[in-house]
């Protein structure tokens, strides 16, 4: 979509409210790591010391969890993803949660699967969570909302409970004359949390027919409760700031309902108000918690020496004011403690499908200590949008230049030798054995070291939109646990395995340069409000 492409294109008191409860499941009272003292910058030794100076301030930023490393899988191919997401619907005990930006309208296998487990077992209940906009944006014709609808009608409204998230941006006049195809720009519901039972998948990857075969993507599986719990609170947050979604005896087959039980009105009518709502909601469910003498809360028992530490990341700027969102804070912290001169021999990788860091992002990424670094963007040929229809089909034009202007930034920082931007590329998009690129993330190896002992996986694309309009959440892992290094880094790898390095000599040949179409749309869409 031009609206979340040219935004993404373009180079932030708390009421206390009572978090919403959901019959779904009960409230959990989630053990949270504490702030510790910070420690000093110098001269740490061993991956324990040079890790400190990130995990102290963390601490103060973000909740987490002790776990260990063995309790993160981390799967390869969108047939990986597919596979691995049936198997534990099929097997699911008590609850699935389901949250991502649309479910394909046509996934029926998807859907019989969960029917399937749902059939099988009375005591299994199921919620899905996706973007108003996205998920009717074809109705009155087939859509995910008239795709899901139905699990209600059989299952009941007390086992099944569809929810859309609409965003406050776009209401009014706005909202009245907005093209549906460019209206994603304006706000999304776009995390990607897939729960079941005592297990979730953070992944960047929505639900339809690509993600499962030929877009490329990240997918972690943990196998915690408390990191399944804290996301499924979350969940359940958001769901209560949500429209439901009710079937219908009309051609469109849904229909959209603020429920009276919701933790705000309407963001249609009141878009004002709830905000205000939301905020005190949000902020408690990610903000790290704390106890009196500022004692540490123990994690998972006998986990609580585990070797691995998540934080969980949360970018929900659109529902606060003043904003307390985790991620960007997160990331901030992390690359700026790169900069210190003891971190001179670390490295890092960082990717994104559609490459608009946000600029403060990119500037924190041109000033580290670190060397060898590796930036992985989609080339054109593996961009979804590309040789699509209309205004949308300028999109991987925008990226281009958004690309060249960093390679220029790099250049003008002297850092051409230490960071080198790669275009992933595995055929041509809609062409037979044609993929497209959808990763996004962060690893980073310290010095003397061969792995990542840090890393982002979530829904974020890094971008101004990401961290001024959408819903995100994440995870960031710190670890000491050698496989699951080496599963990082393998992972590190094998993303590289299409990607080859691009230059500015590149992108001056004729069939790179970006035509003045695209610049305009870019600006228009800032113009008016929206984001890439």
């Amino acid at each position: 979509m031009i609206a979340r492409g040219a935004s993404r294109c373009c180079l932030k008191l708390r009421p206390t409210l009572v978090r919403p409860t959901s019959r779904f499941g009960q409230q959990h009272c989630r053990p949270f790591s504490m702030p510790s003292s910070p420690a000093p910058m110098t001269g740490p030794t061993g991956s324990a010391g040079m890790l400190a100076p990130f995990t102290n301030e963390l601490d103060k930023i973000a909740p987490s969890f002790k776990i260990r490393g063995s309790q993160i899988q981390i799967l390869k191919t969108p047939a990986d993803f597919y596979e691995t997401l049936k198997t534990r619907i099929r097997n699911a005990k008590k609850r699935i949660f389901l949250s991502t930006l649309y479910i394909g309208k046509s996934e029926k296998e998807l859907i019989t699967t969960i029917q399937e487990a749902l059939r099988a077992n009375p005591e299994l209940k199921l919620s899905i969570l996706t973007d108003a906009l996205r998920g009717t944006r074809e109705a009155p014709e087939p859509s995910c909302a008239s795709l899901l609808a139905p699990l209600v009608t059989e299952f009941g409204s007390d086992r099944v409970e569809i929810r859309m998230y609409h965003t406050p941006n776009l209401t009014g006049l706005r909202k009245e004359h907005i093209p549906k195809r460019i209206n994603e720009g304006w706000g999304l519901q776009h995390m990607k949390l897939y729960g079941v039972d005592d297990e979730i998948i953070l992944s960047g990857a929505n639900l339809s027919n690509d993600y499962f075969t030929n877009r490329q993507d990240r997918y972690h599986l943990f196998s915690s409760t408390d990191v399944t719990n804290y996301f499924w609170d979350l969940y359940q947050g958001v769901t209560s700031l949500s429209f439901l979604v009710q079937p219908e005896n009309d051609t469109a087959g849904f229909s959209l309902q603020w429920p009276s039980t919701n933790a705000a009105p309407s963001p249609l009518e009141q878009p004002a108000e709830y905000i205000s709502k939301a905020t005190g909601l949000i902020h408690g469910l990610i903000a790290p918690k704390s106890v009196a003498g500022g004692a540490k809360f123990k994690n998972q028992g006998p986990l609580t020496s585990g070797d691995t530490t998540v934080y969980m990341l949360g970018q929900l700027s659109q529902l606060m004011k003043p904003d307390t969102s985790t991620e960007l804070p997160v990331i901030t912290h992390v690359l700026k403690t790169l900069g210190a001169p003891q971190y001179a021999g670390s490295s890092w990788t960082f990717t994104a499908g559609y490459f608009n860091p946000a600029p403060s992002l990119t500037n924190l990424l041109l000033s580290t200590a670190s060397r060898n670094n590796i930036v992985i963007t989609a080339s054109p040929y593996a961009n979804g949008f590309y040789k699509s229809k209309g205004v949308s089909g300028l999109l991987p034009d925008a990226y281009t230049l958004l690309a060249r202007r960093f390679l220029r930034a790099i250049k003008e920082q002297k850092q051409d030798s230490s960071v080198v931007l790669k275009e992933w590329r595995r055929g041509t998009v809609n062409e037979p054995g044609g993929w497209t690129y959808h990763a996004k993330g962060l690893w980073i190896t310290l010095p003397n070291e061969q792995d990542p002992s840090i890393s982002i996986i979530g829904s974020s694309n890094y971008t101004k939109r990401s961290y001024s309009h959408d819903l995100e959440a994440g995870a960031l892992i710190v670890t000491q646990d050698p496989g699951l290094k080496k599963r990082l880094g393998d992972e590190q790898k094998w993303l590289q395995e299409y990607a080859n390095p691009v230059t500015l000599d590149d992108f001056a040949k004729t069939e790179r340069r970006v035509g003045l179409q695209v610049r305009i749309a870019m600006w228009i869409v800032s113009l008016v409000g929206g984001a890439l």
